[in-house]
């Protein structure tokens, strides 16, 4: 269990613990840019805890799963400078020993020290992404030992998203260690490090890092594959009627690149988003078109994982439930998750709204209390030469680990000023790096002069907006509604939202009343996007459609699709028409 006093928490079972395996999250971590080698390292380590001169062996930890989790086996917290040290040995064949092997860590908490039979392999700092280790002089045939060495102060100038060492309300259970997939592969000498696109609505650009000069691509299509041959690191496919990828017709075109030796597997997509004017408004478009987003706000917190549900099934069920009631759309909010989910996102047809991960100290006074009465200007802040580059080298990562996923359609850059600096200079390079996606400055506030939109939150009053003339308008976060459901609640002393209603019925009832005699008016006013507070509930926060422990919807699966439909035909009645 996450919490010192137990007596107040409920300890929540997800429906996808019952057909976690002894070694979960086998499924392979990266889709694109796929390998036949592979070898999953998770499942059960070793763990103790070093505290000063003292170490405390904890036991059997299951990874990839935060050992603050209830189904990590270890279920408590730790203090800022403890060290967390991981254990596991394994075995290799002389098959999978070939030129080369790779040791990747899909994301550890906060900076990790890492070991190969007792010889340094690599450190690695940043809690959120995935790095990469060639292993190949330190291993050995046979057993192995891999020896994992983290600590995780939750260092403020380092981006900590929603992780507070003392958790409460809209702050969450902090995690730390390895909360991700680890996992080796063995490559050739020559290999491709990897693979970005450049997608637009006619053709795919591929810009090819490493691999020989000679290429092979096949690219299965609607009509059947096609094999192109090509020398150098650049190749466009532009077919004749390309089939565009959307939430209604979420199709990839799925292919394989060999080069020398080494084959991968991947896929890309046709889609472009952008900003197109109607009138005297501003609307953002998908593949050319105005199209509302009707999304919610995504934490990515399960009951039992914490930032990792127990199966990936809890990322496919997330989607796919939120699909079926209407949403086209998540608002990833602070924090990245595994490029599973990204995929997954893909594949069903989820746009994907992205926050980057804030960092800096939170002050209630500044950056909540004052905002929402309506002072939006920003208070003068001071911010450390650590803090500023920690946020741009985590935005600079990424922009390089989500660039090729069709469904990220628009970037968050600060949330409600948390940790907001430099906005306008931020949004300048940011925009320069990635023009294809749109840049959301600031969501809520604080206001800034270069952004692509105008961003709202809307919480404790009706929904009033007036769009200006060049920016879309997009109401970012809105809605909050909290209720409650027996047995199915994290906290039983505290609860935390913005209206309190005591059954499902009051909840829905009031969802639906918010959308149609607020937010649908506000379409004909150039309202493009909507974000609902939220998913699921997290921890305190019960303001979501589906409980923490995802056994519970609190809404209806017909009214829920009937209210979207007459959402889009409003949008369509006006700015489609």
């Amino acid at each position: 269990m996450n919490t010192d006093n137990k007596t107040d928490f409920e300890l929540l079972t997800t429906p996808f613990e019952a057909d976690m395996p002894a070694v979960p999250w086998t499924e392979y971590p990266r889709p694109q840019l796929k390998r036949d080698s592979y070898l999953c390292l998770n499942g059960a380590w070793q763990l103790s805890c070093r505290r000063g001169k003292n170490e405390e062996m904890l036991g059997t930890i299951t990874v990839p799963f935060p050992p603050e989790s209830k189904i990590s086996g270890i279920g408590r917290n730790f203090a800022k400078n403890d060290t967390l040290i991981y254990l596991r040995t394994f075995s290799l064949t002389e098959e999978f020993l070939r030129d080369r092997v790779l040791l990747h860590f899909g994301a550890v908490d906060q900076e990790v020290y890492v070991f190969v039979n007792g010889k340094l392999a690599g450190h690695h700092i940043g809690g959120y992404w995935p790095f990469t280790l060639d292993v190949t002089t330190l291993l050995q045939l046979g057993d192995n030992v891999l020896t994992a060495e983290v600590t995780d102060p939750l260092d403020t100038d380092q981006p900590y998203g929603k992780q507070r060492r003392k958790r409460g309300g809209m702050w969450y259970t902090p995690t730390s260690g390895i909360w991700q997939t680890v996992w080796m592969e063995s490559v050739p000498e020559n290999y491709i490090t990897g693979i970005k696109t450049d997608i637009s609505d006619k053709a795919v650009t591929l810009h090819i890092q490493g691999g020989d000069p000679s290429k092979i691509l096949t690219v299965t299509t609607p009509d059947g594959e096609e094999q192109f041959s090509f020398e150098g690191d650049t190749f466009t496919f532009a077919p004749e009627n390309p089939r565009l990828w959307s939430p209604e017709d979420p199709y990839l075109y799925r292919f394989t690149l060999t080069c020398g030796a080494d084959t991968v597997s991947s896929y890309f997509a046709f889609r472009t988003v952008g900003i197109t004017q109607s009138g005297d408004h501003s609307l953002i478009a998908l593949n050319g078109k105005p199209y509302f987003f009707h999304g919610l706000l995504d934490q990515g917190y399960f009951a039992d994982g914490i930032f990792m549900p127990a199966t990936p099934e809890g990322f496919k069920q997330d989607i796919l439930r939120c699909k079926e009631l209407g949403f086209n759309m998540l608002r990833k909010h602070i924090k990245i998750e595994p490029d599973l989910f990204y995929y997954y996102c893909d594949l069903y047809g989820m746009i994907v709204f992205q926050d980057m991960i804030n960092n800096g100290r939170y002050s209630f006074l500044r950056d909540t209390a004052l905002p929402t009465i309506g002072f939006k200007k920003g208070l003068p802040r001071r911010t450390s030469r650590r803090q500023r580059e920690w946020f741009a080298h985590g935005a600079q990562k990424t922009l390089t680990l989500l660039n090729n996923h069709p469904c990220i359609c628009y970037y968050t850059i600060f949330n409600e000023g948390w940790g907001q600096h430099d906005a306008d200079r931020l949004y300048t390079a940011l925009k320069k790096r990635d023009p294809s996606r749109i840049w959301d400055t600031a969501s809520g506030w604080f206001r800034c002069r270069n952004t692509d939109v105008q961003s709202e939150h809307v919480y404790f009053k009706p929904v009033k907006l007036t769009a200006t003339a060049d920016k879309p308008l997009v109401l970012s976060e809105s809605g909050g509604y909290s209720c409650k459901i027996e047995g199915h609640a994290f906290n039983l002393k505290k609860t935390y939202g913005y209206r309190h209603f005591e059954t499902k019925e009051a909840f829905a009832d009031a969802l639906d009343t918010l959308y149609r005699t607020q937010i649908i008016p506000a379409i004909e006013d150039g309202l493009c996007a909507t974000v609902l507070t939220q998913v699921s509930d997290v921890e305190d926060e019960v303001n979501g459609l589906f409980t923490y422990d995802r056994q519970v919807c609190k809404v209806e699966e017909t009214p829920m699709k009937r209210l979207a439909d007459d959402l889009h035909a409003a949008f369509a009645k006006r700015w489609l028409a």
